[in-house]
């Protein structure tokens, strides 16, 4: 009854499936080893964080450049501050506000964007508390520079003078006179009347979007395998059926012509 299997069309379909099984299953399970990535990545992440605010914070030339290891460690600097500058459309618990960005002129030559708090409601220079005088200290978490579309990082262009949207090096070079650290500081004690702004997690080790995409990639990459299993089972039955009918003599004859009105 299964000598079809034997047939070219049928060693065509076999050949598909023995292949495209493997390969759904692979791709499944390399989407899978991704979304497990993800989330070894975030809960190593927040271990970092909560090690990060029992340990002695470490100079910030010590931490650079930043990567998963060093972003968000605390590290310290010492220098002056200079031009201030206001980050406009960020949240903090649920609320609309800004973040208030001075920049930090340390011995190296360099200035360092330090995050001194965040104030909700419209950015304005009016509302932001001026930057203490003399020589300073900070003390803060350590931050990669921001790139548009990033959590919470607008892309937005065309601001007002003295407000930046993104707090990278690259952005602030074209708005203050200083040469400057690629990264930045988020105070861990926000200066007064401000409060303080929370390190985020490195990029891509949080379970963002992305990472429930891997999640339901991987499920469709398995469907896509069962479904291929599905159909070559409803096609060999389909063809033994039409097998065994036709050895009972029970394929149906094909309809006569009907023949004409009237002749």
């Amino acid at each position: 009854m299964y000598r079809f299997l034997l047939t070219p069309r049928w060693w065509g379909i076999n050949v598909f499936v023995l292949l495209a099984i493997p390969f759904c299953i692979f791709m499944g399970s390399w989407q899978l080893s991704r979304f497990e990535g993800r989330v070894h990545d975030s809960r190593a992440a927040t271990r970092q964080a909560a090690s990060d605010q029992q340990e002695a914070a470490r100079p910030l030339d010590s931490m650079l450049p930043v990567d998963k290891a060093t972003s968000g460690r605390r590290v310290t600097a010492s220098g002056h501050y200079g031009a201030q500058l206001l980050v406009p459309g960020r949240q903090l618990d649920d609320r609309n506000g800004f973040y208030v960005l001075t920049l930090l002129r340390t011995g190296s030559g360099k200035a360092l964007p330090v995050v001194r708090g965040w104030l909700p409601g419209r950015a304005d220079a009016a509302k932001a508390p001026a930057p203490p005088t003399g020589e300073v200290t900070v003390t803060g978490a350590l931050q990669a520079s921001e790139t548009p579309g990033d959590d919470g990082v607008s892309a937005q262009g065309g601001l007002p003078a003295g407000q930046t949207s993104v707090i990278s090096a690259a952005s602030l070079v074209n708005l203050v006179p200083y040469r400057l650290y690629d990264a930045w500081v988020t105070l861990d004690k926000a200066d007064p009347g401000m409060k303080a702004v929370p390190a985020t997690a490195p990029d891509g080790t949080g379970l963002d979007l992305k990472a429930f995409q891997n999640l339901g990639y991987t499920g469709e990459w398995f469907v896509f395998a069962g479904f291929v299993v599905f159909m070559w089972f409803r096609l060999l039955r389909r063809e033994a059926e039409a097998v065994r009918d036709a050895a009972l003599g029970l394929v149906p004859e094909e309809s006569e012509p009907v023949a004409a009105a009237g002749g």
